[in-house]
């Protein structure tokens, strides 16, 4: 397969992740090792090139370190992938002069606000180097030593955390200097630096392989081999060519991102559109354009709009021979009394978030709980329980929507399990510590294991058989009350919040009729159902974008790593 038959086939890669991105890096490489274009008759030959590196190398003066020379560059060692044979080897330090900067005195006003770019790596936005967001005085670089670069020089992060995903080399298109975290590579001869710019953009990941050193904290270049490191180096003439080729293809790859965005901004109208339309009548027709296939909403926004419109009444039409709220309400509350449980405060008008049909009620959700406790949180084992040993459940076990047993950790051998804490089918769980997202997430188990039990992190509410727990559970997990939750967490860290249980029993609960509560939990499954289905088409096919885009790439590179022998 051709690069031009890649693009036109383009589309049936265009679903799989980072689909562009990883075309250019294609092309790059393709570029950088010698297969965008061939030899032509009448080519200049690489060795006369390689002299006249020499020479003018020679009239910029030693760097006063010994390197090797392009004719020591002989053992296949040496040379870490195949090139075409008209190809030259040579080291980077013979192509251009390579030196870095620093950073002057913070302590010294008078460095600092002057006239002189000084770059960074936070100055390299997509591999471009944008306008120095400081800049220094030119007393500075004399007392420094520091040294100001003309524009053509290349610029490359030689020690940042951007080296863990890339390696951005950029040209420098007005005069600066940089900081020490970034290298500067100056060719001996003029014109090169698109083409180096190139060679070094498609050896990236054989660079990050081999050159590229791993601190705790940040990666930084091999400096001392990186200015040794052979890199490939054809005729003039097929320069230009590549330049030209490569500046063409990153054309379409930029027409094709464009499209790209143009396709899923229209989407994403047409979704938005779509769920207004659903959220302002939400009918059967209207539900349909949910999952039109004409554009994708995303599930996770379907979800979202199925719980939202669900808890405000909107999902479906109220019966007038159901019970109201109100009457239920009462009924519950006398059953409470009975049992001499804590009562809430009402919802007062201004804290309801929306306005609810005529026949639901707002409740605290302490006010239709029988009962509430939490778990036990002993020094457990780090690693699951084994068999029906007791175990204690994680948050995390609660935490996604749906009951998940395995997330556990054993007791202790001799240690003897808490029946009461014990989880029972039917229970609903809500975390009160976890994340700021997933604080307060709730699930109603529907089978469980025996022998697990909860943690001190974990809180059980029983509820009369007046109240469907599954309703109760999509209130929960709405977006007001996700909001009530974050307005009255405690703890400073967004990694760890906490929720006492008296601020669970006053959050506002949108209560409908008990008849009504069952056909919403209904509806809800039905259509989850729906969003489930449809998220796995989505997953299959970007799975089969993804596939095809790699056999694409396998046909390009007959079956071989971009960068192997």
């Amino acid at each position: 397969m051709k690069l031009e038959t890649f693009f036109e086939k383009f589309e049936l890669f265009a679903d799989a992740p980072d689909a562009v991105a990883k075309l250019r890096e294609l092309i790059f490489n393709f570029a950088a090792t010698g297969r965008l274009s061939k030899f032509q008759a009448g080519d200049d030959s690489s060795d006369g090139l390689i002299d006249a590196l020499l020479e003018t190398k020679a009239e910029h003066g030693a760097n006063g370190r010994r390197v090797r020379t392009a004719t020591e560059v002989t053992s296949a060692v040496d040379r870490p992938f195949v090139v075409p044979s008209h190809w030259a080897w040579v080291p980077l330090n013979e192509i251009g002069a390579m030196s870095g900067g620093m950073t002057p005195s913070k302590g010294k006003p008078s460095f600092w606000n002057g006239d002189v770019n000084w770059f960074s790596s936070k100055d390299i936005k997509s591999d471009e180097l944008v306008e120095s967001e400081l800049k220094i005085t030119r007393e500075a670089t004399e007392a420094t030593r520091l040294k100001t670069y003309a524009p053509g020089c290349l610029v490359m992060v030689a020690r940042s955390g951007i080296l863990k995903r890339t390696f951005p080399v950029s040209i420098l298109r007005s005069a600066g200097t940089v900081n020490q975290d970034l290298k500067v590579l100056c060719p001996y001869i003029s014109g090169m630096e698109r083409y180096l710019q190139i060679m070094l953009r498609g050896l990236t990941s054989f660079i990050l392989e081999s050159l590229i050193k791993t601190g705790m904290t940040v990666q930084s270049l091999k400096y001392e081999e990186f200015e040794q490191q052979p890199f490939p180096l054809p005729p003039l003439a097929e320069r230009k060519r590549i330049v030209a080729k490569v500046d063409e293809l990153m054309a379409l790859c930029d027409r094709l991102e464009a499209q790209q965005q143009e396709r899923e901004s229209r989407h994403a109208a047409l979704s938005r559109a779509a769920l207004a339309r659903f959220a302002e009548a939400p009918t059967p027709a209207n539900l349909e354009f949910l999952f039109h296939k004409s554009y994708t909403i995303a599930p996770v926004d379907l979800r979202k709009s199925i719980i939202t419109l669900a808890v405000q009444g909107k999902l479906i039409s109220q019966d007038a021979d159901d019970e109201p709220a109100t009457e239920l309400s009462a009924r519950i509350d006398s059953i409470r009394h009975s049992m001499k449980a804590k009562r809430y405060a009402l919802v007062a008008e201004d804290e309801a978030p929306y306005e609810i049909p005529m026949s639901w009620s707002w409740v605290r959700l302490g006010n239709v709980a029988l009962t509430s406790d939490s778990g036990w949180s002993p020094q457990c084992e780090s690693v699951s329980r084994e068999g029906t040993n007791w175990g204690v459940l994680k948050v995390s076990a609660v935490s996604w929507g749906v009951f998940k047993p395995e997330e556990n950790k054993a007791l202790p051998l001799g240690m003897d399990g808490r029946p009461g804490c014990e989880v029972q089918p039917g229970d609903f769980l809500l975390s009160r510590a976890n994340t700021e997202e997933l604080v307060a997430r709730s699930v109603v188990v529907e089978q469980t294991p025996p022998h697990l039990m909860m943690s001190d992190k974990i809180v059980r509410f029983e509820f009369p058989d007046l109240i469907d727990k599954a309703y109760i559970n999509l209130a929960n997990s709405s977006e007001p009350a996700r909001s009530y939750y974050a307005q009255n967490a405690s703890g400073t860290s967004s990694s760890m919040k906490n929720v006492g249980r008296d601020v669970m029993c006053h959050l506002p609960i949108p209560l409908p009729p008990l008849a009504e509560q069952h056909r919403i939990v209904a509806k809800v499954d039905e259509l989850m159902t729906l969003v489930d289905k449809l998220e796995a088409e989505l997953a299959s096919v970007r799975t089969t974008a993804t596939n095809l885009l790699a056999a694409a790439v396998a046909e390009l590179t007959n079956g071989k790593e971009p960068l192997s022998a």
